[in-house]
């Protein structure tokens, strides 16, 4: 049997996805937890028997030829098929093992997400969680993660997504930082204050524009680029800063201003469409609809 006869190596497989995913050879090294050698290795492998050149390389990283770009549609074929393999053999034990990597906002992540696994943990001892920030549902048509909270609904990509809840934001200030400046009574109030926002050119959605919903035309003089730094900054007694009901309301010294403004959002669930069917994956999906299900009067401001 020549070179090019020869059945495929799901290694090499494998490995030429990571790179494909990833547009570098050393961050698929890195995923797959080889050195970046073997993940040369595989790819050389890989165009050999199929006579074809599957990446251009540059200095900056690699891009699919169109030879890799037919093979990566087969590829990702073949890696459903060996995931639902895998899921229909475990579905025989009682208990659900292996990795889920969520992507989510951070401010998402960080108050609400990590405190609800809790329970989760405790009931699926053998299922690893990883928690990664996620700006857009584009990791999720590559593979980066196995399932999203995004902002907005994706528009394409075999995704299945489902709206999770609407969220209200409002103006809120450190109880010191009041006490010290005042509070606003009016939006032209807020002229006189230092004012919390986020750093516009890091903005990847328009559900981001809440700032200039919430405070008009007066200008911030403090951004950070997550919802985190932003609350962090508010509890500091920094200034004035648009935060999310339910982060806000952990927090005992935050008070709301100027209650009648406000800007309502949505969380939304995606995954991919070859994933929503695994075990784990349906595990974790059910418990976070659970989980905002029972706080959502405090996504709504309640």
């Amino acid at each position: 049997m020549s070179e090019r006869e020869a059945p495929l190596d799901w290694d090499f497989v494998r490995t030429f996805l990571a790179a494909a995913r990833r547009g570098q050879f050393l961050a698929a090294s890195r995923a797959l937890r080889v050195n970046q050698a073997t993940v040369a290795r595989h790819i050389s492998a890989l165009e050999g028997a199929l006579g074809a050149t599957l990446f251009e390389r540059a200095t900056t990283g690699i891009t699919l030829t169109e030879a890799g770009h037919h093979l990566l549609a087969h590829a990702e074929r073949m890696e459903s098929e060996m995931l639902q393999a895998q899921a229909d053999l475990r579905q025989r034990d009682v208990e659900l093992s292996g990795t889920v990597r969520i992507g989510a906002p951070d401010g998402f992540s960080m108050y609400f997400l990590i405190p609800a696994l809790e329970p989760f943990l405790r009931r699926h001892p053998g299922i690893d969680i990883q928690l990664v920030p996620m700006p857009l549902a584009t990791s999720l048509i590559r593979r980066e993660v196995d399932l999203a909270i995004t902002l907005e609904a994706p528009e394409a990509g075999r995704l299945v997504s489902r709206k999770l809840t609407e969220h209200v934001l409002g103006i809120f200030g450190a109880r010191t930082y009041l006490d010290r400046a005042g509070t606003p009574r009016t939006v032209e109030d807020l002229a006189a204050h230092r004012l919390i926002g986020y750093v516009d050119s890091y903005a990847f959605s328009d559900a981001l524009s809440y700032v200039s919903d919430l405070f008009g035309s007066h200008a911030t003089s403090l951004e950070a680029a997550s919802a985190a730094g932003q609350t962090e900054a508010v509890r500091a007694g920094l200034g004035l800063g648009v935060l999310h009901h339910f982060i806000a309301q952990g927090i005992p010294d935050l008070v709301q201003v100027l209650p009648e403004r406000q800007a309502r959002r949505g969380y939304w669930l995606v995954v991919h469409e070859d994933l929503k069917s695994l075990g784990r994956i349906r595990a974790v999906i059910d418990h976070i609809v659970e989980e905002v299900a029972v706080r959502r009067s405090s996504f709504m401001g309640a």
